[in-house]
């Protein structure tokens, strides 16, 4: 059967594993789905339905009540893990107008809103020249409006990759002009006017190809049905998580996560996570540190 699956041609798996996704999410799935996801005759529709069958026969039966196929008692996936952050991802996209309804693979979409967030003004003829050059290995001259300077200035960058901080989406690159590696925000290049060749590798960032990782615990003032909550949110085990993040993100991570701040500062409800080991980053009262936590920085 494994050796099945190993032979079939990618858009054939990927309609099976559409039919394994609406039966497990929405409980049912027929040939028009098949047909208006993917637009496919009637006669090609049945045929997955009836491959899917052979594949896991016992996952759907057929519902002459609702004219559909529906999940199967004994019911176990075999085309794709079933994954929590895939089904929110797509409403969140849908939500955020980044993907189309009909797009969707959910055929019922629940009701849903998300939290707005301001668009970044990246300029598509930008993005489409950052992502030039990482291909290439190229530098580009670009005008920069840095904040810390009240005019923006020519500079040459050679950019290795892209990177997303939570909100804002950034070119990690070599800059020229200071020398050393840097951040520098889509949104922020004003205009390109130049290439050339570089001889700047991403192998040579080293905060880019190092790995840190982060131990989060409960707050330690909350309550210990609270801790366990936050535990579950964070998807701690032993009452800990580990996040690994390069350490060129590190303090995106750790301003998202809102650990930037020393957490006494706030009430541990708002706060609800501590960092374990902040020591190791150098990162003053940030941490577990004086919070009464076994093994604080250690």
């Amino acid at each position: 059967m494994n050796n099945e699956k190993s032979e079939l041609r990618w858009g054939v798996e990927q309609r099976l594993e559409f039919i394994e996704f609406r039966l497990f999410w929405d409980g049912h799935v027929n040939r028009s789905d098949l047909m208006e996801q993917f637009g496919l005759s009637v006669n090609q529709s049945s045929s997955d339905l009836n491959r899917y069958i052979g594949f896991a026969p016992g996952n759907m039966v057929y519902d002459k009540s609702a004219r559909s196929y529906v999940r199967g008692s004994a019911f176990k996936p075999q085309f794709l893990e079933p994954d929590a952050s895939r089904y929110l991802a797509q409403l969140r996209s849908v939500a955020e107008e980044i993907l189309d309804c009909e797009d969707s693979w959910i055929a019922d979409l629940p009701p849903f809103a998300s939290a707005p967030t301001p668009v970044r003004g990246v300029n598509a003829a930008t993005l489409r020249s950052v992502v030039g050059a990482i291909r290439r290995s190229e530098a580009i001259e670009l005008k920069y409006q840095s904040l810390s300077s009240p005019e923006p200035s020519w500079r040459w960058i050679a950019p290795h990759a892209i990177a997303f901080d939570g909100f804002r989406w950034h070119s990690r690159a070599f800059c020229l002009t200071d020398e050393c590696f840097k951040d520098f925000l889509l949104s922020r290049v004003l205009e390109i006017r130049a290439v050339r060749e570089s001889q700047v590798t991403s192998t040579d960032d080293e905060d880019w190809n190092s790995e840190v990782t982060l131990e989060i615990v409960p707050h330690p003032a909350l309550s210990e049905t609270q801790a366990k909550v936050i535990a579950l949110d964070y998807g701690m085990r032993g009452g800990k998580a580990k996040i690994k993040v390069r350490r060129a993100l590190l303090y995106y991570a750790l301003r998202r996560l809102g650990l930037d701040t020393d957490p006494a500062a706030r009430r541990p409800q708002d706060q609800q996570i501590v960092l374990l080991n902040s020591s190791e980053f150098g990162i003053p009262n940030t941490g577990a540190s004086g919070l009464g936590i076994e093994g604080a920085g250690a």
